[in-house]
């Protein structure tokens, strides 16, 4: 483990790099995102065997949840970067007479990003790309908790990589606690509400910038006017997706009384489809992280009536996909994000109650709406907030990579995927150049007689 003075080595290393001016050619910055793109594809069987460690992530699911989408995003990105590091022209009003405005966007220096443990790969990768493609310096710190996927993840970029330009530094909390303490210049992190408020805190102390990408308790309203059969498949597929454990995974149903028992009876076949009549012997079924997520998950299976699941095993890790219904707001389980393969069902009776439901609690990182109704649909729209909202479909919004993806309020602030990675790291310099040709003197003392002359020019 690297020590306090070790970590103020590399980065006053990394801040000599940066200042040699080397990261704000653009061409550097497409050499090394394909070099990045080159050493996942190389290493494409050692994270898979990192991630089915870690979460028994089957072949199929870390391939699209976690590599496949960092290439796609590397793909992205070196195909936009030249036009997003182009300065930017913009209008330059009438009294500033003979000049031009652009902004520039230039990179912010050196950010840490901390990442976290459920999608370990790609929540580091994804925004280490803006990094890149921004210009930056990188520290990155992944989560103790997927240790696997850690050590695979510091083998890969501290191989490849010039420490003075990006570094894994790996470690337990008190390693976050001591990174924290130095200064960087933006903080990206991903993780619980709790912790995020830590980050944030310990940033203020040195004015630092932060991205934080929280989580909360998504709700996944159904209409009676859906697709029962469709509706019912992608909410199993996104809940229950990495055994739950998705910080925008469907935490809970609000579901019309009137489809309610239609929509369970088709969740349920739906399970059985993915994973088998005992998904414990599926291969395409993860595990939770580790036995004290495990345990806290149990707790919540003790409220409520269980209709489909709630089996478990210590030993394995593994608790089933389960629904739970007749529960209340007064229950654990919609006290707190679930974060794990449990879903509670709360039916209503009218759209407008749904959403008073949605609005008595803080806002969600994502919200899910499922319905024919277009009208019904503007409605959900304008009158809920949300970091995100997918109608018809759950998770998927994130694989666009022109919508930025972050949370509002408690949920998170900032975001990314895209070219919101590279706003995410850089600076946007505002520029005006002015001429030499003329100087007019309006603007100069004395303004006797001046004035009229200036409301005219400002409100042209």
């Amino acid at each position: 483990m690297l020590t306090q003075q070790s970590y103020n080595t590399i980065l006053t290393e990394q801040r000599h790099f940066f200042a040699s001016g080397k990261t704000k050619d653009v061409a550097f910055r497409i050499e090394q995102l394909k070099l990045l793109k080159k050493v996942i594809t190389e290493q494409e069987i050692n994270i898979q065997n990192a991630l089915k460690d870690d979460l028994n992530k089957s072949e199929f699911e870390s391939y699209l949840s976690e590599i496949g989408l960092c290439l796609e995003e590397i793909n992205y990105a070196i195909k936009h970067i030249k036009s997003w590091a182009k300065p930017q022209k913009v209008n330059t009003p009438l009294t500033q007479f003979l000049a031009s405005s652009q902004i520039y966007s230039e990179p912010l220096g050196i950010v840490l990003i901390i990442g976290a443990w459920n999608y370990p790969f790609q929540l580091m990768i994804l925004p280490l790309v803006g990094a890149i493609a921004a210009g930056n310096c990188a520290i990155l710190k992944p989560s103790e908790l997927a240790v696997n996927t850690s050590e695979v993840l510091s083998n890969i970029i501290n191989q490849t990589f010039a420490s003075n330009f990006i570094h894994v530094i790996e470690g337990g909390k008190e390693t976050t606690q001591q990174l924290l303490s130095e200064k960087f210049d933006h903080i990206f992190f991903t993780g619980s509400t709790e912790v995020g408020k830590i980050v944030m805190a310990e940033a203020a102390k040195q004015l630092t910038p932060v991205t934080l990408e929280l989580g909360g308790k998504t709700p996944c309203i159904v209409d009676a006017n859906t697709h029962i059969e469709y509706t019912a498949r992608r909410i199993v597929w996104g809940k229950f997706l990495n055994a739950g454990q998705t910080c925008i995974a469907p935490d809970y149903l609000l579901v019309d009384k009137k489809v309610k028992q239609d929509l369970l009876t088709n969740i349920k076949s739906c399970i059985q489809n993915f994973y088998g009549n005992n998904p414990v012997e599926s291969p395409d079924y993860g595990r939770i992280i580790n036995e004290k997520h495990f345990n806290r998950l149990c707790k919540l299976l003790n409220t409520g009536e269980i209709i489909i699941g709630g089996e478990n095993n210590l030993s394995d890790r593994y608790i089933a996909p389960t629904v739970i219904d007749r529960v209340s707001w007064e229950d654990a389980v919609m006290k707190e994000e679930i974060f794990g393969p449990i879903l509670p069902v709360i039916e209503y009776n009218d759209l407008s109650e749904a959403i008073a439901l949605v609005n008595s609690q803080p806002k969600p990182l994502a919200l899910y709406f499922f319905s024919n109704n277009q009208q019904k649909q503007q409605q959900i729209l304008r009158n809920t907030s949300s970091g995100g909202v997918s109608i018809n479909d759950t998770v998927m919004h994130t694989g666009v990579p022109d919508l930025p993806f972050g949370g509002v309020g408690a949920s998170g602030m900032g975001s990314y995927h895209g070219k919101a990675s590279f706003d995410t790291f850089s600076h946007k310099k505002s520029i005006l150049n002015k001429s030499f040709l003329v100087d007019l003197k309006v603007r100069y003392a004395p303004y006797k007689e001046k004035l009229k002359l200036v409301k005219q020019l400002m409100k042209s």
